[in-house]
């Protein structure tokens, strides 16, 4: 979920600061820009102020006074080029020079230089020219027009190199881009410190909640910062789960009293129908199956007591050698399957894994059962150890008629049989015990076809210690 939300808010953090950086890169590069075109205003006005006096003189004679003025103008326009490095000069609304520099210098016919004169000619002085960017590599001209008696007679232009203003406002925005990229650091951290803050009892909770899925029932949220919301909410996840396990306490505490308590008067019954059979001729078959219908109940009674021990129980894990302990349960189990003419053999390396020995012996029992109750005369049980990864594995096969697929979705269901089977021996309840007492200790139980014909229990024991 993290990962999920963390992009959402960096991207949304992102866009704010674009939205705040891009209007702030502009406006310092106008900035910029404005600043040199005032300078440049400023310099053209000067420049205007001294040629007001010099006229064009269409006799090409003029005053010793307009000749020093002339002089003057053409000497500051050099100084200026010389110290600047902008060239300047000034025009006649003809387009010739009246002075100018450098010296090769001219007025040309088209472009942004005399679109300038052109505008300066209508009296009005340049102050607004085009943005010059970092990528442009194009002069800033500037053209104040020189009047006399209320009329243009002339115009002073500056064509000024860029270089300096496009690096000022490229070290602007470098400033501006390490001062976003700095924003955008504290805010991706803020940004982790508030996710983990959000989701840490969200984590918490799905911890737990996978806990208890699994088995785990005494798991619980544990007190933890976060929102106010999600810290209600922890507590009331716990009042759930505590609720949920006095249920299931007082469900499997029913059941293993009623199971206790049952025993007694069934034994009696039993008795009573034990010395009722010896009124009766014998070889009487009514009597027979109430009996064997009375041994049946019995049977499912120790059944729902062990039920009922074995989801209560708590695991005993501790590192045991799953080979061994496999061995001797197909040791205790091969008097009763030749009994039935079944051959039960074992393949049982050595293999460690982190297990209840008790429980564990007690869920192979119930396997192995199942497995040679319904193995025919003739067939075969094996019991196969081995490594598998982070688990060691007990594999049990027979060669019994099988299950189907829907038949196979429901092995384990407590008191579920097989129609096709309902005249063997059994409550029902051997499988699920064997699954209880697996998943108390972390382990599992799967169930799959055996080729050609059979079941194929998968016993899974974790080989990693309990954190």
């Amino acid at each position: 979920m993290r990962t999920r939300l963390l992009p959402l808010l960096i991207v949304l953090m992102a866009a704010v600061l674009l939205a705040l950086g891009v209007p702030l890169a502009v406006s310092l590069a106008g900035a910029q820009q404005q600043k040199v075109v005032v300078d440049r205003i400023d310099d053209t006005a000067r420049f205007a102020a001294l040629a007001q006096f010099v006229t064009d003189s269409p006799t090409g004679t003029a005053s010793a006074f307009e000749n020093e003025r002339l002089a003057t103008l053409s000497r500051e326009l050099d100084s200026y080029y010389t110290v600047y490095g902008i060239r300047a000069g000034v025009f006649y609304r003809s387009g010739s020079a009246m002075a100018h520099a450098p010296a090769g210098w001219s007025l040309p016919k088209a472009g942004e230089v005399r679109d300038a004169f052109d505008e300066a000619l209508l009296s009005r002085r340049s102050h607004d020219p085009r943005q010059v960017w970092p990528w442009q590599r194009r002069n800033l001209v500037v053209a104040s027009p020189v009047i006399r008696d209320g009329d243009v007679v002339a115009v002073v232009v500056t064509d000024s190199p860029t270089g300096q203003l496009r690096s000022r406002t490229l070290h602007g925005w470098l400033v501006i881009g390490a001062g976003e990229s700095a924003a955008m650091l504290l805010a991706v951290g803020a940004a982790l410190r508030l996710t983990g803050w959000v989701l840490k009892p969200v984590r918490v909770l799905d911890a737990t909640t996978h806990d208890i899925a699994t088995g785990r029932l005494k798991s619980r949220v544990a007190a933890a910062g976060g929102p106010p919301e999600l810290r209600r909410l922890a507590r009331s996840f716990n009042e759930m789960a505590d609720n949920v396990e006095d249920v299931l306490e007082q469900q499997r505490a029913f059941v293993a009293d009623a199971s206790h308590q049952l025993r007694n008067p069934l034994a009696a019954l039993l008795l009573r129908i034990e010395l009722l059979s010896f009124e009766l001729p014998e070889g009487n078959q009514e009597i027979a199956s109430v009996q064997s219908e009375g041994k049946r109940l019995a049977q499912v009674l120790d059944d729902l007591l062990d039920l009922a021990l074995a989801e209560h129980t708590e695991a005993d894990l501790k590192i045991t050698d799953i080979g061994e302990l496999a061995a001797e349960r197909v040791a205790a189990w091969s008097p009763t399957a030749e009994a039935k003419g079944v051959r039960l053999v074992g393949d049982c390396p050595p293999t460690t894994a982190w297990a209840d020995p008790v429980a564990l012996s007690s869920a192979l029992d119930g396997i192995i059962d199942n497995a040679v109750k319904f193995t025919p005369e003739g067939g075969t049980v094996e019991v196969t150890v081995a490594p598998d990864g982070n688990t060691s594995t007990v594999v049990v096969t027979d060669e019994g008629p099988g299950l189907t697929d829907e038949e196979l979705a429901r092995i384990g269901d407590r008191f579920w049989r097989s129609s096709r089977h309902q005249n063997i021996k059994g409550s029902g309840l051997g499988l699920s015990i064997s699954r209880a007492l697996l998943a108390a200790g972390g382990g599992s139980i799967a169930y799959d076809h055996h080729e050609p014909h059979g079941l194929k229990v998968t016993v899974r024991v974790p080989r990693v210690g309990p954190a």
